[in-house]
């Protein structure tokens, strides 16, 4: 579910820092520089849960996905091909990390993190106006949240996407190059130690001696074990 389409107040604003949008709720303040919009600027008031922002990767993840509906839109005749540029720019740059401070949810939010979706589809529509040269932020024209940003989709699909967006980009650019390399060193110690003999240990008690670097060698394969089955999820997802 998205929100109504907000709209901004082309009254002037006694707040020079803040603008008014509006939707169905009212009127409310949002920072005049911000990107994000009432959705975004309500979720935040609403959900001061825990203080803790959703991670760059699932940022990343957001970024791709809407750019990758945008052209799917564009290639359906959907979406005007002009305003389909300005999305697809806008979210690049939400990619690549340059509208990070924008995404002021947090984490702990609606189940199915409408407010996440929705602070996406505000700051790449925000962003592609400005790239049109269209009106002030919060205005929303040409581009809109729902209506183009986020057309043909629903935060019941983008979240559990980019979920598995990021888990595999993390996967693959963190956690398997530190198995990899946590893997290397335990064989290297296997290799160091297999001189040393020690007393075994069976159901905390002393048992038949082995090798510290049988030990050892045992480690790295769970750790090798482990990496097989990270390699085999990202797979499946």
């Amino acid at each position: 579910m998205s929100a109504v389409p907000p709209q901004a107040d082309d009254e002037v604003n006694e707040h020079p820092h803040f603008r008014i949008e509006h939707d169905a709720l009212g009127d409310f303040e949002v920072p005049a520089s911000a990107y994000y919009g009432i959705d975004t600027a309500r979720a935040e008031e609403n959900f001061p849960i825990s203080g803790l922002r959703i991670p760059r990767s699932l940022i990343r993840a957001l970024g791709i996905i809407k750019r990758g509906a945008a052209l799917a839109n564009r290639d359906l005749g959907l979406l005007d091909p002009g305003l389909a540029a300005a999305i697809v720019t806008a979210a690049e740059e939400v990619a690549d990390g340059l509208r990070d401070e924008e995404f002021i949810v947090d984490v702990f939010q609606t189940g199915s993190g409408t407010s996440t979706n929705m602070n996406a589809n505000e700051v790449i529509a925000n962003r592609a106006n400005e790239i049109l040269g269209a009106g002030p932020k919060g205005v929303y024209s040409p581009v809109h949240p729902n209506d183009h940003v986020n057309r043909g989709q629903s935060s019941n699909d983008v979240i559990p996407t980019a979920i598995h967006l990021a888990a595999l980009a993390s996967a693959q650019r963190t956690l398997l190059p530190a198995l990899y390399r946590l893997e290397a060193n335990l064989n290297g110690k296997a290799n160091e130690f297999d001189t040393i003999v020690k007393t075994g240990r069976t159901h905390l008690m002393d048992a038949t001696p082995i090798r510290l670097g049988q030990e050892f060698r045992g480690y790295a394969g769970q750790v090798e074990r482990a990496r097989r089955r990270v390699t085999l999820a990202g797979e499946a997802l």
